[in-house]
């Protein structure tokens, strides 16, 4: 059994994260040099054990004790090399980690898909920072990296090392299913510079950052949790849009690469073929051609994006023989172990190949620090979670990104003391937003659509709201993820676009593409935020109440008339 130290009172472990997680190596010349903890684990390691660390097993707490105990059967039975981490609770995750790093004989790399925060799978009792979409619109990087620092504060906190993020993918179609908000926009650029400062803030924060969806998701109208994209284009155009990201980035050092399941002719001819399982775009491509030396990671390989194709274990052979060094959430993960076992006898897999891999997994946990492994103590965890410079760091993020696409002039003259009707769509009692406004108002009546009202019933809301000297139309989009078009019927948009006069201010609490939805654009003023979340009404307050002056521009581009870079 490999030693490790277990304990420490929590302070000292605190310090010492932070004492290590400044004086730490580049990681990627780090990973790929010989190192006597590396070389010590790995003789222990029986030829199951080695492929076995190239394994990322699914962890929930939210399924109840009996999967829970299932799971750590699975680490006891095939000693993975680490967990990717989905829904459940702060502390509960603790205990369940503690669990599992003490049925393991090396330490396990802990994932988790947390591209706004640990609130992306535990969004009741976490922090959730602004959406990739939101952030793309704030002009002030320092302010995204401070997000990656305070990031990897908390996910070593909780006993987390990486984060499988950025997303880098462009979203440049307004459609695509899977990807839209998750993206930083559609300028290559914008997306480039803002996953950086992520990218670097999470980096000196001690925890691993993976750029995805390699080679780019953003041009897709199929989600690969269900089916197989295709992507069409030829490889110039690959190169100078959709891969430019990760080849900047790959530059700039990024420490992990996650390839999508994706069908791409142009850089595999091979019928139905994934790129996650693809040798010309793991090896040839990411590897040989783009120079990435880092870790490489598959996309969930329970997605029918891969499965579809090559079941029974084949696409986990295949991922391995394409070149990776880490499989996410295999569908069987010791069947597939058998079978990469049996291919390595064969000859189709090297032997000298995956012991290099498994290495460079173990170098990884070396520069996360697992050799001296911590035991997290949940002492005070939630309060540590949830602390007032993390909130205070969310709010100015969204401060930062609310964008006024239209005028300001309505802004301006807005009264707090002149008669006032606030029209809220798509919502039937008040919000963050009408709470504040609310407060602020001497003189208003509120007034709510939820947006299944008869022609009727809203031609009499009309004549109340008309009958005020000022109107704020506040569109919210109330669903758990900002969608590209509103679910309104032709009777509230027309409604919506009738109201949006000289005398009324619209602001939206939704995805940018949705001014596709509705004609707004005749108001005085019209302010953006993209998303409906409590700090984003916050922020659109402050423009009412003078304590702000937008700064944010559009990520993407809209139509023809609200273009990429824009704002007041």
């Amino acid at each position: 059994m490999i030693k490790r130290i277990l304990s420490c009172g929590l302070l000292t472990c605190l310090f010492t994260t932070a004492v290590f997680a400044q004086k730490k190596p580049d990681f990627i010349p780090f990973i790929n040099q010989k190192h006597a903890w590396v070389d010590s684990v790995f003789n222990t390691l029986t030829p199951k054990q080695k492929i076995g660390q190239l394994f990322l097993v699914r962890a929930h707490t939210n399924l109840g004790e009996k999967y829970i105990d299932s799971v750590a059967k699975v680490i006891e039975k095939e000693q993975l090399g680490g967990l990717v981490v989905f829904q459940g609770g702060p502390v509960r995750h603790a205990n369940m980690f503690n669990k599992y790093q003490k049925a393991s004989k090396v330490p396990l790399l802990i994932t988790f898909d947390g591209e706004w925060g640990l609130g992306m799978r535990m969004p009741d009792s976490t922090i959730s920072y602004p959406y990739q979409m939101t952030l793309g619109a704030i002009q002030n990087n320092s302010l995204i990296y401070d997000m990656g620092r305070q990031i990897a504060k908390d996910f070593l906190r909780i006993g987390m090392h990486f984060n499988f993020a950025p997303v880098v993918d462009i979203n440049n179609n307004p459609k695509n299913p899977v990807i839209n908000f998750r993206s930083f926009g559609d300028d290559k650029n914008n997306v480039t510079q803002k996953a950086k400062a992520y990218m670097d803030g999470m980096v000196a924060g001690g925890i691993l950052a993976s750029l995805k969806h390699f080679p780019g998701h953003g041009d897709t109208d199929v989600d690969s949790h269900y089916d197989l994209p295709q992507l069409k284009f030829d490889k110039k155009r690959l190169m100078e849009l959709e891969i430019f990201p990760f080849k900047e980035l790959i530059q700039a050092g990024a420490p992990s690469v996650m390839v999508a399941h994706m069908n791409i002719p142009a850089l595999d001819a091979t019928p139905n073929i994934p790129s996650s399982i693809s040798k010309k775009v793991v090896t040839d491509l990411l590897r040989n051609e783009l120079g990435f030396k880092g870790l490489t990671v598959t996309d969930a390989m329970d997605m029918k994006g891969v499965k579809k194709h090559f079941p029974n274990g084949e696409a986990d052979v295949m991922a391995i023989a394409a070149g990776h060094d880490l499989l996410e959430v295999s569908e069987n993960s010791g069947r597939a172990i058998d079978l990469i076992e049996k291919a390595i006898k064969s000859g189709r897999i090297s032997q000298a190949d995956l012991d290099a891999r498994v290495k460079k997994v173990l170098a990884a946990k070396l520069w996360l620090g697992l050799n001296k492994y911590q035991k997290v103590n949940t002492n005070n965890l939630i309060n540590d979670l949830n602390d007032a410079s993390s909130k205070t760091l969310v709010q100015r993020l969204a401060d930062a990104a609310v964008t006024v696409v239209k005028s300001d002039r309505g802004l301006r003259r807005f009264d707090n003391k002149r008669k006032t009707a606030i029209v809220s769509i798509g919502i039937d009692k008040a919000q963050d937003f009408e709470k504040g406004m609310a407060s602020q108002l001497t003189d208003f009546t509120q007034i709510y659509v939820k947006g299944n009202e008869n022609e009727g019933q809203l031609d009499s809301l009309m004549k109340l709201a008309r009958d005020h000297k000022q109107v704020i139309l506040a569109i919210h989009d109330n669903r758990s993820r900002p969608r590209s078009e509103l679910e309104l019927s032709e009777d509230v948009k027309m409604f919506i676009d009738k109201l949006a006069g000289r005398r009324t201010i619209s602001v939206l609490f939704t995805n940018p593409y949705a001014l596709n939805s509705v004609d707004v654009m005749r108001s005085s003023s019209v302010v953006l935020t993209y998303q409906n979340d409590g700090f984003m009404q916050k922020a659109a307050i402050k423009l009412f109440t003078k304590q702000l002056k937008a700064t944010g521009k559009l990520p993407v581009t809209i139509n023809k008339d609200l273009k990429f870079g824009e704002g007041i």
